[in-house]
Parts: C-alpha cells; structure tokens; sequence
C-alpha cells in the first residue's frame, strides 16, 4: 500500500475537511501551548487528538461507531470505508485502474481480486451500455415469435 499519495476528492469531502480544519484551528487555539505534536509527526493530520497528536486508529473506530449510532445507520469500521469507497466507485462504472490508484493498491490485481464480487453487477451494467450504444432494443415476445434467438447455418 502507498501510504502517502495525491488523492482527488469530492467537492462535498473537501467541504467537509474545510470545516474540520476551521473547527481543529479552534481547539488548537483553546488548547493553546496544551497542543504539543508528537515530535517527527507530520504537519496537518486531519485526525488529531484535543492535543494534537496522532489519533490511535482504535480511538477513530470508536468516534465513527458513535457517528454510525447517532445517525441510525449500522456500525462500520474505518477500513470498511474503504470498501464502500470501490464498492461505489464501481457501481458508478469508474475503471478498476482508477479505483486501484485510489485506494493505494499496489497491483490491479489486487485491486480486482477484492472487489470482483462487485464487478458482476457491473459487467452486466456494461452489457446493458453496450445495448444502448447500439441501439439495439430488447426483442418482445411479438418481435421473435417468443422463441430463442439462434444462428443462422
């Protein structure tokens, strides 16, 4: 996995972190010489405790089970945020490579062995799109004697 990379967001994401760094800026202000980095952390992690340091990933699962609770939805972990993530961006018809580049994979490989059982929705997605771009419309019943299409010898 390639832990430090570009990633392009979603402009409701960014909001979302605009918001988050204003509120942060705040807490770093009120917590005032309190907000003491670990030394050698990077500068401007977004999850960060009420003093700065880093947030220990069991802390970050238990602020999304507490956000899962309060808005009714089935708790999830941080990691499966992830597969939501390609989940989605799959059944959105984006590209395996784009979906490998975005989570950090290393190989496609990995990427499409993950997340084939997502893939079959979307190949018959493609199947469809192929349909449209020919446009060919569905045989009726009427159309084909409602027999099964066979080649002719």
């Amino acid at each position: 996995m390639r832990s430090i990379r570009t990633v392009s967001l979603p402009k409701h994401c960014i909001r979302a972190l605009e918001q988050h760094r204003a509120q942060q800026e705040q807490e770093r202000k009120v917590t005032g010489k309190k907000w003491q980095p670990t030394p050698g952390q990077p500068e401007g992690l977004i999850f960060t405790t009420t003093t700065g340091r880093v947030t220990d990933p069991r802390g970050l699962n238990r602020m999304l089970t507490i956000l899962c609770r309060d808005a009714g939805v089935r708790r999830v972990r941080v990691h499966d945020l992830r597969h939501t993530c390609a989940s989605l961006l799959l059944a959105q018809g984006v590209d395996a490579r784009t979906i490998m580049e975005t989570l950090g994979h290393s190989t496609i490989t990995m990427t499409l062995d993950t997340y084939a059982h997502v893939m079959s929705a979307t190949l018959k997605a493609a199947a469809d799109r192929m349909d449209d771009a020919l446009g060919l419309d569905e045989p009726t019943e009427e159309s084909d004697g409602g027999q099964e299409p066979h080649a002719e010898e």
